[in-house]
C-alpha cells in the first residue's frame, strides 16, 4: 500500500503551524513518532502579507501565540523567539502586550523554519478522494500539483485542513477580473499598479467598513501624497471593536465548550451578540487617527481624502479611463456614479473552500455539523478522520478564526488522532465538560 502518514495538513498557515508544534511536543512526551506532512500552495510561509503595513500592530496579546497557553515552556513561544533573537530585554522596555505585525509574522516565521522537512510547498492540492485497504475506507488520497504541473499523490489515516480563507467579493464585482480591483489581501502587492509613476492624482476606492479597510484607507491618505482616498461603508461611521475585559472572555479557550454546547438558536444569538469584537469594527486609536487626519483636512481647507457614508456598490464597470462604481445612498435610496483609477475590496473572507476539496470524499461525509473535536461526520464504514481548522465558526465562536485558540485547539486535534482509543476519551470528557457548563 506505500506510505501512509498518520495525518496530512493541507495549508500551511499560523492554525497547521501550531498543530505541528503540539505533534513535536505529543512525540517528545510519548516516546511516539508520528508521521506527518502538510501541503502548502505558497512558496515559502508567509501570513497575511498583503496587509504588512508599516507600523501596524497585533490586536491580540503575544500571549496568544502558537504554544504558550497550552505550554509556557515550549521552545515556539513568542517570548522563546525573542530571547533567540537577543530582543527579549528590548522587547520587555516597549511596555506593550501588542508587537508589530511584522514582527509577529517573523516570530511565526522563524517557527516554521523548524518544520520545513515536513512541508510540501508550491503545492496546491487540486482532490481530496478515498483509499481502500481490504474492500474499506481506510483514509484519504490528497493529490496536488507543484509549479511544474506535476501531481503527487499521497495518503493519510487522518486529514486536517488549515486552508484560512477566502476572499469575500461583493455581487457587484462577481466575475470581474480587472487588476485594478483588487481584494485586502493582495493590498501590499498591488500598490505599485495603483501609484502609476507619481506623475498625477490617482483615485483609490476602499471598500469595506473593518480594521483592513481602515487601515489600508489610512495608509494611503498617509504615506502617498499623489493618491486620492475615498472609504466608502455601508454604515454611517466607522465603529470601534469592543475589546473590553469581560467581553475578551468569549476568546478564552473554555469559551469554546459553552458555546458548542447550546443548541442552534442560541449559538447564533451568541455570536449576533458578540459580532462587534471582530466584524465590522476598528480598532478605537485608528478610528482617532483617521479623525484627526479628516480635521487636518478641514483646517487646511484641502480635502482630498473622504469617508463616504452608507453607500452600497450597485454596479461596476471598468474601462481605459478607470473603474466605475455606481453607488446607491442606503438612507435616501439616490444613485450616483464616481470614477476610480483603483478599488480595494476589504471585504472579508468565506469559509466555505472546504467543501470544494472534499468534492472527491462526499459519498463519505454525513452533513455539515462538526463534532466538539472539529471532526466532520462520516460514514461508520469510514476509518479516516477529516479536521477544519477555521471553519467552525457557527459552532465554536468567533475565536475559530483568530489567533486566540490555536495553541488549546492544536493539542485536542492531537489528542483525537493519537490518544484517545478510537476518538473517545477525550471527546467523551469535552462533552461532559461541555454538558456541565449548559
Amino acid at each position: 500500500m506505500g506510505l501512509v502518514y498518520d495525518y496530512i495538513g493541507v495549508g500551511f498557515g499560523p492554525s497547521n503551524l501550531a498543530l505541528a508544534i503540539a505533534t513535536e511536543e505529543f512525540a517528545q512526551r510519548s516516546g511516539r513518532e508520528p508521521n506527518v506532512c502538510f501541503i502548502e500552495r505558497k512558496p515559502a510561509f508567509s501570513w497575511h502579507e498583503g496587509m504588512l503595513i508599516d507600523g501596524s500592530s497585533m490586536q491580540i496579546s503575544f500571549l496568544k501565540d502558537l504554544a504558550t497557553l497550552r505550554n509556557p515552556a515550549s521552545r515556539f513561544t513568542f517570548i522563546s523567539y525573542l530571547k533567540a533573537c537577543g530582543r527579549l530585554e528590548d522587547f520587555i522596555n516597549l511596555k506593550t502586550f501588542y508587537p508589530s505585525r511584522e514582527e509577529f509574522n517573523d516570530y511565526l516565521g522563524w517557527a516554521a523554519d523548524a518544520f520545513a522537512g515536513q512541508v510540501h510547498y508550491g503545492e496546491e492540492v487540486t482532490s481530496i478522494e478515498p483509499f481502500y485497504s481490504a474492500g474499506t475506507c481506510a483514509g484519504v488520497e490528497v493529490v496536488s500539483r507543484g509549479a511544474d504541473g506535476q501531481s503527487t499523490r499521497r495518503r493519510a489515516r487522518n486529514l486536517v485542513l488549515g486552508i484560512g480563507g477566502v476572499a469575500q467579493i461583493p455581487t457587484a464585482f462577481a466575475g470581474m477580473t480587472d487588476p485594478r480591483i483588487v481584494h485586502s489581501s493582495r493590498y501590499l502587492g498591488a500598490l505599485d499598479a495603483m501609484l502609476g509613476d507619481g506623475s498625477r492624482p490617482r483615485r483609490v476606492a476602499v471598500i469595506g467598513g473593518g480594521q483592513s479597510a481602515a487601515e489600508i484607507f489610512h495608509d494611503l491618505a498617509c504615506r502617498f501624497p499623489q493618491i486620492e482616498a475615498s472609504l466608502l461603508v455601508r454604515g454611517g461611521s466607522l465603529k470601534p471593536s469592543d475589546d473590553s475585559p469581560f467581553v475578551n472572555e468569549i476568546f478564552n479557550a473554555d469559551f469554546t465548550d459553552r458555546i458548542f454546547a447550546q443548541d442552534p438558536a442560541q449559538r447564533a444569538q451568541m455570536l449576533s451578540e458578540y459580532r462587534n469584537t471582530n466584524y465590522s469594527v476598528v480598532d478605537l486609536e485608528l478610528i482617532e487617527k483617521i479623525y484627526h487626519l479628516f480635521y487636518q483636512q478641514k483646517v487646511r481647507g484641502q480635502h482630498p481624502h473622504r469617508l463616504l457614508t452608507h453607500r452600497e456598490v450597485m454596479a461596476v464597470a471598468a474601462d481605459d479611463g478607470g473603474v466605475e462604481l455606481t453607488l446607491r445612498n442606503t438612507l435616501g435610496g439616490d444613485q450616483h456614479r464616481e470614477r476610480f483609477d483603483a478599488v480595494i475590496l476589504a471585504t472579508g473572507y468565506r469559509r466555505d473552500y472546504h467543501r470544494t476539496l472534499l468534492a472527491g470524499f462526499a459519498d463519505y461525509i454525513e452533513g455539515d455539523a462538526v463534532d466538539r473535536q472539529y471532526r466532520l461526520p462520516l460514514r461508520a464504514d469510514c476509518q479516516a478522520q477529516i479536521f477544519l481548522q477555521g471553519g467552525c465558526e457557527g459552532s465554536h465562536g468567533l475565536s475559530d478564526t483568530l489567533l486566540s485558540v490555536l495553541a488549546m485547539r492544536s493539542e485536542e486535534l492531537v489528542a483525537s488522532m493519537f490518544v484517545e482509543p478510537a476518538g473517545t476519551q477525550v471527546r467523551d470528557s469535552l462533552r461532559l465538560a461541555a454538558g456541565s457548563l449548559s
